[in-house]
């Protein structure tokens, strides 16, 4: 009943001896327990440390329990003592343990499997405080899609910002679109370039990311802080700018709908009029009439001038 405390069995059995029959001597509780001589001696040393026995000065000495509530109680609270002692140092030994790493430990490590890769990536999202950027391209671990969209939805709604750089073949299908929409309607800031160089993720700045095996059994290089790692972030920012913005922000014109912004943010990823016709479920001529109005009103040649314009306009947001 007492190993939770640190007596053993035969402490205990000798300590329940002396709550039945007190004042036994070390040789009366031998005989009793059947325990040996230098056993029972050995017990009763540390029964006292514990503060569960109380050896008397007579000769020959003998010994009486203390009280079970009062000993028990007290050997519990030292136990209590010496654990959050253990948690103090548990603590400073962490912190031993951290520095350590980052002065001895390499900035790179690699993550190997989807299943690991999924939850890494995920791991290091639910750890930001700020800002994520994300380079986003195909191809992609089906397993993980869902749940990617839920983190960032998750953490949006916390306040952190996701700048997010799409390759055009990211947004090559309406369920693709459609997804990008939802996040940049809950706060996603995004553009749209042609042909970018890997995928990426970045967390605050400190750890990034870098799938380099695309296949099922993906890996994935996890960098800190490095030049490596500023390598990455001066990467990032020069797509961003060379990025088109690619969805409205909600505040368009006055005499431009919510519908032709998403008209231009097709533009602008650089679709033509026979794939933007059909991801708006509309006719070829109509989409080729509302681009011939918008591109006046913008003062472009092309579609994906117009779409240019249209950033620059803040009309993408």
């Amino acid at each position: 009943m007492l190993d939770a405390l640190g007596i053993t069995a035969p402490q205990e059995e000798l300590y329940q001896a002396l709550l039945r029959r007190p004042e036994q001597t070390a040789a009366a509780l031998a005989e009793g327990s059947g325990q040996p001589a230098t056993a029972v001696r050995r017990h009763l040393q540390e029964l006292q440390d514990h503060g569960l026995v109380i050896r008397t000065p007579t000769r020959p000495a003998t010994f009486r329990p203390a009280p079970p509530d009062l000993a028990i109680s007290v050997l519990a609270s030292s136990l209590h003592q010496r654990i959050d002692e253990a948690k103090l140092a548990a603590a400073e030994l962490t912190a031993l343990w951290q520095q350590g790493r980052i002065e001895h430990e390499p900035p790179i490590q690699i993550v190997q499997g989807a299943d690991a890769n999924i939850r890494h990536f995920q791991q290091v999202q639910r750890s930001t405080r700020s800002e994520v950027l994300t380079f986003d391209m195909p191809p992609y671990v089906l397993a993980g899609v869902p749940a990617q969209a839920e983190v960032q939805l998750e953490l949006m709604a916390k306040g952190v910002t996701y700048r997010t750089v799409y390759d055009r073949t990211a947004l090559a299908t309406t369920e693709q679109l459609e997804a990008a929409h939802v996040l940049n309607r809950r706060g996603e800031k995004a553009r749209v370039v042609d042909g970018l160089p890997l995928k990426l993720l970045i967390a605050d700045r400190t750890t990034a990311l870098v799938p380099f095996v695309l296949a099922d059994e993906r890996q994935t290089l996890v960098l800190k802080a490095s030049p490596l790692l500023d390598g990455l972030l001066a990467l990032f920012e020069s797509q961003w700018e060379r990025g088109t913005p690619l969805w409205g922000s909600g505040r368009a014109a006055e005499d431009i709908s919510e519908e032709d912004v998403r008209l231009l943010g097709f533009a602008a990823a650089g679709h033509t009029d026979e794939i933007i016709a059909r991801r708006l479920g509309v006719n070829r001529r109509t989409v080729e009439r509302r681009m011939r109005r918008l591109m006046d009103r913008l003062g472009a040649r092309t579609r994906f001038q117009a779409g240019i314009q249209a950033a620059r306009l803040g009309l993408l947001g």
